[in-house]
């Protein structure tokens, strides 16, 4: 007889079916499969076209999971189990590592329902890279392990032992006389003295210097500004008689000149 241990399903898509046998010499995946597939192809049918693996159950775990990820063939599976929950790790070949995986996860994710634990697969290359860094990790730390015993023990030995304490000998208190205390007397503080405020005033001669240069600078400013309105009224003009450029005042234009000049520009 054959007995169904477990099943894990995405309907409509592929099942994975975990059974054993009861008696001993009887396949039970040939069973359940039947000859050339027949009574597999009859449930197949039934269900629309869905894909059914049927797989060995194995009270051993390790090829328990082995078992569920057929077709793919597994090289090692590594359990363990925290307060988390309950990985195995698993290697496969690099050539079908897709197909552990299964499309879209597929394969990996019914495996890991009908077996009840997290799956986490790898390949064959990459196991051996994490090994190989795992080691060399290893071999680091116990290098440090070691620097640091050695190092510990030449501290030991440079290290002395203690010197032994003598015990301390009790002197006899000898209780000192009170000295007699000294009266200072206070001295009586010096009356400050008493300063009239006077007012300094500067004599009349400064303000009268002050005033008269004042004047003179003043004088001299309108001095400079007679001088630049008196240039600015004169213009240079060639004198034919004494032939040569003189200076000459200019002169606002009377109304004659104005109407000549109009009649030259018409």
């Amino acid at each position: 007889a054959v007995e169904i241990k477990a099943i894990a399903r995405e309907a409509g898509f592929r099942s994975k079916v975990a059974v054993a046998s009861r008696q001993e010499g009887i396949d039970p995946v040939g069973a359940c499969v039947g000859v050339r597939g027949v009574r597999i192809q009859a449930l197949v049918n039934e269900l629309g076209g869905e894909k059914i693996d049927v797989v060995e159950w194995d009270p051993d775990p390790a090829r328990f999971i082995a078992n569920a990820l057929s077709p793919a063939n597994v090289i090692s599976v590594t359990l363990e189990e925290t307060e988390e929950g309950k990985t195995a790790s698993v290697v496969v070949p690099d050539k079908q590592l897709s197909l552990a995986i299964g499309k879209g996860g597929q394969n990996a994710r019914l495996a890991a329902k009908l077996t009840g634990w997290r799956i986490d697969i790898k390949s064959e290359s990459e196991a051996l890279e994490e090994a190989k860094r795992r080691a060399e990790e290893e071999a680091a730390l116990a290098a440090a392990r070691a620097l640091l015993a050695e190092a510990a023990e030449e501290e030991g030995e440079e290290a002395e032992a203690p010197e032994e304490v003598e015990p301390a000998v009790e002197l006899p208190v000898v209780e000192a006389e009170p000295e007699a205390e000294e009266v200072v007397l206070a001295e009586p503080e010096p009356e400050e003295e008493k300063v009239e405020a006077v007012e300094v005033r500067p004599p009349l001669e400064i303000f009268e210097v002050v005033e008269g240069w004042l004047e003179e600078e003043e004088e001299e400013e309108l001095a400079k500004k007679d001088r630049k309105k008196k240039r600015r009224r004169q213009r240079l003009v060639y004198d034919e008689e004494l032939g040569e450029v003189v200076a000459r005042r200019l002169r606002k234009p009377g109304r004659r000149q104005i109407e000549w000049e109009e009649e030259l520009e018409d």
